[in-house]
């Protein structure tokens, strides 16, 4: 199971974090957030740890920017972008890291959905050829880390091929439930979790040990 943490913002919270080596690591470029990145910690990350940006509703113009600019391997699509969009996106990075570097390379896209129990699971059809990843979480007041767990059984209607994290409300005492989770048939194409405010003493701000006991109990 790989492990994303969104949310971070802390220079000393990620140099801990980064001791428990991740698979993802998680920055809120979304200006109405209560953990929108002002100052990006300059930190020397592994290449293991991929560096994901999250936005919602944003200028590509402004994604691109952005990732050159703090050398993001992924983006996190958390608004209401549509197929052409992140086609769009994937493509004019390809085309803007050409020109700067002959080994280019594509951006890895994640598109995160709202669920809930009227949630049509066929709209992720469209996304299947331009997104590298899913990411289901909650339909909430906010675009996400609204603390509050969907109903997983919701997934025995996701019919698609793409690699999806599960994500929304999920705490350190959540291992149990996900191991359940993973031993059933919905869950076939998870390949990770998405953790954020469940190990959070203020918004932004990490409990590295429960993240690592976290961690353990889904080994």
């Amino acid at each position: 199971m790989k492990i994303k943490v969104c949310g971070m913002r802390n220079l000393e919270n990620v140099q801990s974090l980064i001791a428990l080596k991740p698979d993802f690591m998680g920055f809120v470029f979304y200006k109405k957030s209560k953990r929108f990145v002002t100052d990006f910690p300059k930190v020397d990350f592994p290449k293991e740890i991929k560096k994901v940006g999250v936005f919602v509703n944003e200028n590509i113009e402004e994604v691109l920017k952005i990732v050159e600019n703090y050398h993001l391997d992924c983006v996190q699509l958390h608004g209401d972008e549509s197929p052409e969009y992140c086609e769009t996106l994937r493509n004019s990075h390809l085309e803007r890291s050409r020109k700067i570097d002959s080994e280019s390379h594509q951006i890895t896209i994640f598109k995160a959905f709202s669920v809930d129990e009227y949630f049509n699971f066929n709209i992720t059809n469209q996304f299947e050829l331009s997104c590298n990843y899913f990411l289901f979480d909650t339909k909430g007041k906010e675009y996400g880390g609204n603390g509050i767990k969907f109903n997983w059984d919701l997934l025995q209607n996701y019919k698609g091929k793409t690699p999806f994290l599960l994500s929304g409300g999920i705490s350190k005492n959540d291992a149990p439930q996900i191991m359940s989770f993973l031993s059933r048939q919905e869950s076939k194409h998870c390949i990770g979790i998405d953790i954020n405010s469940g190990f959070e003493t203020e918004p932004a701000l990490k409990n590295i040990s429960d993240i690592k006991e976290f961690k353990n109990n889904l080994l």
